[in-house]
């Protein structure tokens, strides 16, 4: 578009037309973004960072350490192949939003889909942080307080404490006008993720088979195999593990307003703060998972803390490292609400300029929807499911890939283009992975059998 454009100028023809025509383009396509890239790069690790770390143990479990690490290197590359489709498309039409993309591939239909979309998405996420709040911060101050079991204090109830918690901390961050300031709070975010990494320490420190706390307890008789080393398995729940992983990279829907937001801001730079930002979350993944898997093996559960507390509900170590994840999880609320309240402004007020009360209304009336459902489902496994295997491969591969297809003109890349193939084939993986994620999930549902998903 703009090469033909250019072309104009060379001929000498048009000189006034053309310049006119192109000054908006370019202060659309170079918009006045202060956020750092180091800023940047903390804010997209922190959107991809969630509650899946805590189960990545559990998934490494049901396949072995080689085909963990396979799977985990597909989709990292796939999720990064993801953002340069978006960026590529972005960058053809100068538009910096998620659901304006699909408005211009789509129709109104396609805003309507994509708002959709990231508002399922991120609401499910915003519940599982919250979710790991409810059940973990009791915990850490029943440790605090030297009890091995729960009390009836309200300062023990999950319930009131979301609800502190997101009154007092997240929402005063929610109110933020800029993600780029939510930078800050984002690397201590990941600062603090980062002692997650004491679970290496611990597979030193913990023996196999386990010597359980209190009333737990193991069978007298521990098979050779429990305390064995898996590289490669296939059993029933591996088929869960697609959706643990895309869900554990999904961080698209806040690829675009941190691109906005972005100094000096070039399609090159926003891919290498994406890249960089999916190798760390890659590695702090593998690391993880590994040596949690390393250290309970078959005995590994879906939520890799609570595997810990059937040690030692009192370890220090472990302690630290729940107080880490709940602020990580907490801090991170915030940043994924973001998206949330773009695409409603998107759907709802398309066009109106900023304003103070409807920044604030929404981002109030979402933080009480999300800590009512908390509340009020008392297992929202089955939700985390069809969210997993429905927004996830929407969001990573379906519609960059349709996008890309539908904004990139023709006449510079042709269907039948290298280019175009690819991102078709991307957009089908994503249907193929869908429909084999949601039949085994209600294949699941009709044998009756209880198999978590890597979450709360």
């Amino acid at each position: 578009f703009i090469k033909m454009e250019l072309q104009k100028l060379s001929n000498g023809h048009h000189h006034v037309v053309t310049l006119n025509y192109l000054i908006p383009q370019s202060r659309v396509l170079q918009f006045e973004g202060k956020t750092s890239f180091g800023m940047s790069v903390f804010n997209l690790s922190n959107a991809i960072m969630g509650s899946g770390i805590l189960g990545l143990s559990y998934a490494m479990s049901n396949t072995g350490i080689v085909l963990f690490l396979i799977l985990l290197t597909c989709i990292a590359c796939l999720s990064c192949y993801s953002i340069h489709l978006l960026l590529r498309s972005a960058g053809v039409v100068g538009i910096r939003a998620y659901e304006q993309l699909g408005l211009r591939a789509f129709g109104h239909p396609g805003k309507i889909l994509a708002a959709v979309i990231i508002t399922l998405h991120n609401i499910g996420a915003m519940s599982s942080y919250l979710f790991i709040v409810k059940y973990e911060l009791p915990l850490v101050i029943q440790t605090f307080l030297g009890q091995t079991s729960s009390s009836d204090d309200w300062f023990m109830n999950g319930n009131y404490l979301i609800i502190i918690v997101s009154v007092c901390i997240i929402l005063p961050l929610a109110l933020m006008k800029h993600l780029g300031y939510l930078g800050y709070t984002s690397g201590f975010s990941l600062s603090c993720m980062v002692f997650f990494l004491s679970v290496i320490y611990k597979r030193f420190n913990i023996t196999c088979p386990l010597d359980t706390f209190g009333n737990h307890s193991v069978d007298t008789v521990v098979p050779d195999e429990a305390c064995t080393t898996k590289y490669f398995t296939v059993n029933q729940e591996t088929a869960y593990t697609i959706p643990i992983l895309a869900f554990a990279f999904v961080c698209h829907p806040e690829v675009l307003p941190i691109y906005t937001e972005l100094s000096n801001p070039t399609k090159r730079r926003m891919q290498s703060i994406g890249n960089v930002s999916v190798l760390g979350m890659f590695i702090m993944y593998f690391f993880t998972a590994t040596f949690g898997y390393l250290t309970f093996y078959e005995n590994t559960e879906a939520e890799l803390l609570h595997t810990y507390s059937m040690v030692d509900p009192l370890d220090t170590l472990i302690l630290c490292v729940r107080l880490a994840v709940l602020v990580a999880v907490t801090l991170t609320v915030p940043v994924v609400l973001f998206p949330i309240r773009r695409a409603l402004q998107q759907l709802l007020f398309p066009g109106k300029p900023f304003h103070w009360l409807r920044h604030i209304t929404i981002a109030v009336t979402l933080l009480f929807a999300v800590n009512l459902l908390v509340i009020l489902v008392p297992n929202i496994r089955d939700i985390f499911g069809i969210s997993g295997a429905t927004t996830a491969p929407s969001l990573i591969f379906i519609l960059p890939g349709l996008f890309y297809i539908r904004i990139i003109p023709s006449d510079q890349e042709p269907m039948s283009s290298r280019p175009k193939i690819q991102a078709a084939c991307f957009a089908a993986l994503g249907f193929i992975f869908m429909t084999m994620s949601l039949t085994f999930i209600v294949l699941d549902w009709i044998s009756g059998e209880n198999r978590s998903l890597g979450g709360h």
